[in-house]
């Protein structure tokens, strides 16, 4: 169980890095230059070569790792754009992406609906992110209508895929307030479906 959850951690410090280093070496690379030789300091990781690749249906599924760091840096509208690109092409990793967009609101108004049918996607392709998610949503009936025994059916699902979320929420009753941050708490008070 540690093994997984430090092996987890290294695989983001991991993509981490490389997103920091690709990023630092593109602010110390110079400008791209295109002549009779070829290109010199292409920006292949900056995000306008992404977004560039996206518009043009090229982009690979490396390119969707992009959508995590425009996340995290604020860049909501890029998030969306690379992570619904990216869902469409079948990188089941962007579904839960794309719940949270719609949950949080950041380019629209928060869309519970929406994100749990993302989640309920998610799940469906067998990932237990979206089975945890989905069956969150749906013991809360946020997004869905309430539906206990359908939600602890998802999360046993999650458990039975290797999910300690999801194990820790049936060891303690299916609580959904043990895996609640405080800060959204008041988001789940009342069903929204």
């Amino acid at each position: 169980m540690m093994f997984r959850r430090a092996n987890a951690l290294i695989l983001r410090a991991t993509l981490l890095g490389f997103v920091l280093a690709a990023s630092a070496s593109e602010a110390f690379a110079g400008d791209t230059v295109v002549d009779d030789h070829g290109v010199l300091n292409p920006q292949e990781f900056s995000m306008d070569a992404v977004m560039r690749r996206i518009e043009e249906k090229r982009a690979t599924n490396f390119d969707c790792i992009a959508g995590y760091e425009a996340a995290k840096a604020g860049m909501h509208v890029y998030a969306e754009r690379i992570f619904a690109y990216c869902a469409e092409k079948g990188v089941t990793g962007a579904l839960p992406w794309m719940a949270w967009i719609e949950e949080n609101g950041y380019t629209h108004p928060s869309n519970p609906a929406a994100a749990a049918e993302w989640d309920r996607r998610s799940a469906e392709l067998g990932s237990s992110v979206g089975e945890l998610n989905f069956g969150l949503d749906l013991l809360r009936g946020h997004g869905v209508a309430r539906d206990p025994l359908l939600g602890r059916r998802y999360i046993d699902r999650a458990a039975e895929h290797g999910d300690e979320t999801a194990r820790r929420l049936i060891e303690n009753g299916y609580d959904p307030d043990l895996v609640t941050p405080d800060a959204d708490k008041a988001r789940y008070r009342k069903p929204v479906f």
